[in-house]
C-alpha cells in the first residue's frame, strides 16, 4: 500500500510538468485552430534560455521563470504573425507543415549553436526530496503541480471574467460571427499563440532544474502533451489539466508495475483507443466553426 501511494503521488506531481505544457498546447488549439508541432522545440528553447541565464547570470531557474515566459510570448506571437497568419486560408495540412518546419529548425539550430552534449544547471533549491508521513516528494515536482494549478485557474478566471477571455471563446466557437461583433480576430490569435507559448516557458524555467537541456529534449515532452490534449479533448483547459493528471498516474504505474521502458506504450495505447471510441476526447469542444 505504501509503494502505491507513493507512485499515485509520483504519478499526480508529475502531471503538474505535463499540465504545463499541455494547456498551453490545447489554448493554441482552441482559438486558433492549429496543431503547433513546435511546441516541444519552444520547451528546448526555454531551457537553453534558462541554462544560459543560470551560468552567464547567475540566475537560478526559477528567477528565470518571468524573462523566459516573456520570450517564448514573443516567439510564439511572432510565429503567428508571421508564419502562421498569412497561412490561415490555406488547407489545415499546410499549416502544420509550416509549424514541422518551424521544429526542425529550432531542433537544427540548436544542435548547431550547442551541439547534442546535455547541458544542466548545478543547482540544489528543486532537487531536494522532502519526507512526510513515509512518503518522498521532489521539492520542485511540488512547486511545479502547485504553478500549473494557479496557472489553470488563473486561465480559467482570464477565460470567463475578463472582455479579452470571452473574445477568446468567442473566436474559438465561431471567428466570422465573433470579427462581424468587433473582435480583431487576427489579434487574438497571435495573443492566444503567445500565450500558450508562454506556458511552455514557464514550462521550461520550472523543469531545468530537474532535466537538462539537449536539442530533443521537447520531443519527449511533447509527444505526451499531445496524448493529453487529445484524450482531454482538444481545446478544453480542463480536459487537459485531467488528461495530464491521468497520463502522470499512467506513466508512474505502469513504469513500476509493468517496465520503464515500455510505459509509453501503454499510454500511446490509450491514446489509440481513445481515436477510437472518442475521437473528441473526454471533454471534447469538437471543431469550431468559420
Amino acid at each position: 500500500m505504501d509503494i502505491l501511494l507513493q507512485l499515485i503521488v509520483n504519478g499526480l506531481l508529475l502531471g503538474g510538468a505535463y499540465a504545463i505544457i499541455s494547456i498551453g498546447l490545447t489554448l493554441i488549439f482552441g482559438v486558433v485552430r492549429v496543431v503547433n508541432f513546435a511546441h516541444g522545440e519552444f520547451l528546448m528553447v526555454g531551457m537553453y534560455a534558462t541554462y544560459l541565464l543560470a551560468m552567464k547570470l547567475g540566475w537560478h531557474p526559477y528567477v528565470s521563470v518571468a524573462p523566459v515566459a516573456l520570450l517564448l510570448f514573443a516567439v510564439g506571437a511572432a510565429m503567428q504573425r508571421f508564419i502562421i497568419q498569412p497561412l490561415l486560408d490555406a488547407d489545415g495540412h499546410i499549416q502544420i507543415f509550416a509549424t514541422v518546419g518551424v521544429s526542425t529548425a529550432l531542433m537544427n539550430l540548436a544542435l548547431l549553436v550547442f551541439g547534442a552534449d546535455v547541458r544542466a544547471t548545478q543547482v540544489e533549491a528543486g532537487t531536494g526530496i522532502l519526507a512526510f508521513g513515509g512518503l518522498s516528494v521532489v521539492s520542485g515536482q511540488v512547486i511545479t503541480l502547485a504553478v500549473a494549478l494557479l496557472l489553470a485557474g488563473g486561465l480559467h478566471l482570464f477565460m470567463t471574467r475578463t472582455y479579452l477571455g470571452r473574445a477568446f471563446r468567442a473566436v474559438a466557437q465561431h471567428r466570422n460571427a465573433a470579427a462581424l461583433m468587433g473582435v480583431n480576430v487576427r489579434g487574438i490569435y497571435v495573443l492566444a499563440f503567445a500565450i500558450g507559448s508562454a506556458f511552455v516557458g514557464v514550462a521550461a524555467a520550472l523543469l531545468t532544474p530537474q532535466y537538462p537541456a539537449f536539442p530533443t529534449i521537447g520531443t519527449y515532452f511533447v509527444l505526451t502533451a499531445f496524448v493529453i490534449v487529445v484524450l482531454g479533448g482538444m481545446g478544453s483547459l480542463l480536459g487537459a489539466l485531467l488528461g495530464s493528471m491521468l497520463i502522470g498516474l499512467v506513466d508512474s504505474l505502469a513504469g513500476y508495475y509493468i517496465a520503464p521502458d515500455l510505459k509509453e506504450i501503454v499510454y500511446f495505447a490509450i491514446f489509440l483507443l481513445i481515436l477510437v471510441l472518442r475521437p473528441t476526447g473526454l471533454f471534447g469542444l469538437g471543431r469550431g466553426s468559420e
